[in-house]
């Protein structure tokens, strides 16, 4: 026995244009948005018969909570440092990190505390953003750490350089850290 939703079955051409546009984006925007080609999202809404598919629930979703947009669009980088902590493949947190001034900022993509990288604190200090680094590494007493380190072909214990290497993957969980530089 299949579950019953009120969902729409199929959607209008001019129903995903106003969509679009209430959310203020182009063509191209949506399209990255809905990872789906621009050409698709052209197609949609030239559409004279009903659109059917994941798209419908999609459009659904948005219509009753547009801010999810917003909520999941990605912050411009404050500090030239960034590292993205990650569930899977999903983005959890994206921490930006000012070295020389020893400054974080971070901002939360997910609301259960348990998957962001801070937990509930959504101000770290610098020196919370280092034991978290330390956290995602293997200890700096660990035995046998130079030969970890040679291993990795890191010269010295550096958070940054381990996580470079391993993504901050430690064993038996699916969180990682990436990181971009640029």
């Amino acid at each position: 026995m299949s579950e019953k939703y009120v969902i729409q079955k199929s959607i209008t051409s001019e129903e995903i244009r106003e969509l679009r546009q209430r959310l203020g984006m182009t063509q191209k925007s949506f399209s990255d948005f809905l990872c789906v080609s621009k050409r698709t999202v052209e197609r949609w809404e030239s559409m004279s018969e009903p659109i059917k598919g994941a798209i419908v629930t999609l459009v659904e979703i948005l219509l009753r909570r547009p801010e999810i947009e917003e909520e999941l669009r990605l912050e411009p980088k404050t500090y030239r440092l960034r590292l993205r902590y990650m569930y899977k493949n999903m983005v959890c947190t994206v921490i930006d990190v000012d070295e020389l001034d020893r400054r974080v900022k971070i901002h939360n993509y997910i609301k259960n505390p348990m998957f962001r990288a801070f937990g509930v604190n959504t101000e770290p200090s610098y020196e919370e953003y280092e034991d978290f680094l330390e956290s995602r590494c293997f200890p700096r007493t660990r035995d046998k750490m130079k030969l970890e380190l040679k291993r990795l072909g890191i010269p010295v214990y550096d958070p940054i350089l381990i996580i470079e290497k391993t993504e901050g993957r430690m064993a038996d969980d699916n969180f990682r850290l990436i990181i971009d530089k640029g």
